[in-house]
């Protein structure tokens, strides 16, 4: 025997159990990265969702301006036969006979809604009226057109509804006009 010491050292040796050492100061360092990545991963952890979302009701909005046969009362593809054919399988039939007064109009508020509600994800402003906004076209399309999907979780009305609501409840923290405006307002207080 030499007298060599059965400890672990700076260098990497091993402990209890055969686990490498780690010297006590490199433990802390990255316990506090592992901390500040947590802290950074929990106030972006909405973002992906909000950009899914603006991006998509901006797409559907532009893409209904955009299509003459969608906006028109009758024929194949217009917002006014698809009225008419989910009418009696519907939740809320009241609701589609009230769209069906004016089925354009009604086409170019949905259009311009879920415009608004995408630009407003987006931008993070009004973000909680956006989410708001979102989920409730969102809710009447369910109750509307993919109401009589079977089974349920074929239709995606439903899913855009649930994803609306992290947003209504959390607003958008960051990247957002929101946090912007209201930083301001406190710095002028």
């Amino acid at each position: 025997m030499t007298g060599r010491v059965d400890r672990a050292d700076d260098t990497g040796g091993t402990g209890e159990a055969g686990r490498p050492d780690a010297p006590e100061g490199t433990l802390a360092r990255l316990r506090a990265t592992a901390d500040r990545w947590r802290a950074v991963a929990s106030r972006y952890a909405l973002l992906p969702l909000r950009l899914f979302l603006g991006v998509t009701f901006v797409y559907a909005g532009l893409d209904k301006l955009t299509d003459a046969s969608f906006l028109a009362d009758t024929g194949s593809g217009s917002l006014g036969e698809t009225l008419r054919a989910v009418r009696d399988s519907s939740a809320v039939p009241g609701l589609v006979d009230l769209a069906l007064h004016n089925p354009t109009g009604f086409g170019y508020a949905i259009a311009l809604g879920e415009l608004a509600v995408g630009i407003g994800t987006l931008l993070g402003l009004y973000a909680r009226v956006a989410a708001l906004g979102g989920a409730l076209i969102s809710l009447s399309l369910w109750l509307t057109v993919s109401w009589q999907v079977q089974p349920y979780y074929l239709g995606n009305d439903l899913a855009y509804l649930m994803a609306w609501l992290p947003l209504l409840l959390a607003g958008a923290s960051e990247l957002s006009l929101d946090r912007l405006l209201a930083s301001r307002r406190r710095r002028i207080r």
